[in-house]
């Protein structure tokens, strides 16, 4: 009599899954769980260097307030100088799972390629639906987004308690020639202490418009001008008025925004300010001229990614009120497993015309309430990562997932 087997999960591989390519995620924002279960006939690795499949996803905002993907699968041994490059849009409304629903659709038909070129093509097929018709679509809103965000908190305990609310309110529109962006926020922070009978109240609150539009001259050049109305306790301000014009340009066309950008924006800044308190320089309103030049790199590839940035301002009436700020990030995979992380900015700083002449108290010093005079201001970050063991990792296991132990 013929034995009969059924089909066992199992973690070793099967003859056919031995063939299927060897991918390697690389996409810190996406649901690898989701893919993994949903794509479950090709083979996961835990690093590049042991990839066929190097998936390198990345992501920029639509005018909408939804999200432009761009998938990149680099062929690596086998599949050596095979690569492609996929696009796809999400509406703002798509929740995580519409998301990730959506990238594994695109991801199954970007894989398409590589796989026919193993055993596992007698397995493929692949179906339409949907209607073979051109639509001319009518946008009722005229590509205008409004967008309205509120949140508060309140906490406390026997000899504090702290609120804090917040509100912002922004109207976009943003097309191939045009982009637009309008907003408002405002914040409140109350804090009171009561170490003993008497009570100490601390407040801080700031409002602000803002106003942007840049108009797209080609492929490497864009103009615009910004404005801006605000107050701000921290900052010393009753109001503050001001208006920029600029000009920027990118090394990269803007439609490899996604992988490569290297900006160099010039503008020039004019407003008018009123303080809460007389500075230290005897001011206690004034009209305020400068001009900045900034420039940024943003580099993302299969090594890796890097951003770096630069900022130089000066004020038209005093050359020397002035900043200077260079700011970078590199995360970069050296072999095999490991990877370095480095980050760091420093600032030169000799810009604060709004600090006021009294200074500050101790409360406003450890409440965090008003900014303090520096010439400087720099931060670090490092680390790294190393991981080795089994190249594969195909197999989800969720349990225990959501708890710290």
């Amino acid at each position: 009599m013929d034995k009969c087997y059924s089909q066992q999960p199992s973690d070793s591989l099967t003859e056919l899954q031995k063939s299927a390519p060897k991918i390697f995620l690389d996409c810190d924002f996406c649901d690898g769980d989701f893919i993994r279960k949903e794509i479950s006939y090709i083979n996961y690795v835990r690093d590049r260097m042991q990839a066929d499949v190097h998936f390198l996803a990345t992501y920029q905002e639509t005018g909408s307030g939804g999200r432009e993907y761009t998938l990149t699968l680099l062929g690596k041994n086998k599949f050596e100088n095979k690569n492609d490059t996929l696009h796809y849009t999400t509406k703002q409304s798509a929740t995580s799972d519409d998301r990730r629903a959506e990238m594994v659709r695109v991801l199954k038909l970007g894989l398409t390629p590589y796989l026919m070129k193993t055993p596992l093509a007698e397995k493929l097929s692949i179906s339409y639906s949907g209607e073979a018709k051109q639509k001319i679509v009518v946008d009722d809103w005229d590509y205008w987004v409004f967008d309205f965000n509120a949140n508060g908190s309140f906490s406390g305990e026997k000899q504090r308690k702290n609120l804090y609310s917040y509100g912002s309110f922004s109207a976009n529109r943003v097309t191939e020639q045009w982009k637009i962006n309008l907003g408002f926020e405002s914040n409140y922070n109350e804090q009171r202490y009561k170490p003993d009978s008497v009570e100490y109240l601390s407040t801080s609150r700031g409002q602000g418009f803002y106003g942007l539009v840049v108009q797209s001259i080609d492929e490497h050049w864009s103009s615009g001008i910004a404005a801006s109305v605000s107050t701000s306790t921290y900052n010393n301000t009753q109001y503050s008025i001001n208006g920029a014009p600029a000009i920027e340009y990118d090394v990269f066309p803007y439609s490899e925004s996604t992988r490569n950008q290297l900006l160099i924006l010039y503008k020039i800044s004019f407003g008018r300010i009123r303080y809460n308190e007389e500075t230290l320089y005897g001011k206690i309103r004034e009209w305020l001229f400068y001009h900045s030049l900034s420039a940024a790199l943003i580099v993302k590839q299969s090594w890796g990614n890097a951003n770096a940035s630069f900022e130089a301002l000066q004020y038209l009436h005093n050359k020397d009120f002035n900043h200077l700020r260079l700011s970078s990030h590199l995360s970069f995979r050296i072999f095999e497993g490991f990877s370095f992380r480095l980050g760091g900015s420093v600032s030169a700083i000799h810009d604060q015309l709004s600090l006021p002449k009294g200074g500050a108290s101790e409360q406003d010093i450890l409440l965090y309430r008003k900014q303090l005079a520096t010439n400087f201001r720099y931060s670090t970050s490092f680390g790294f990562s190393y991981s080795f063991g089994s190249i594969y990792n195909n197999i989800v296991n969720p349990r225990f997932g959501e708890f710290n132990y």
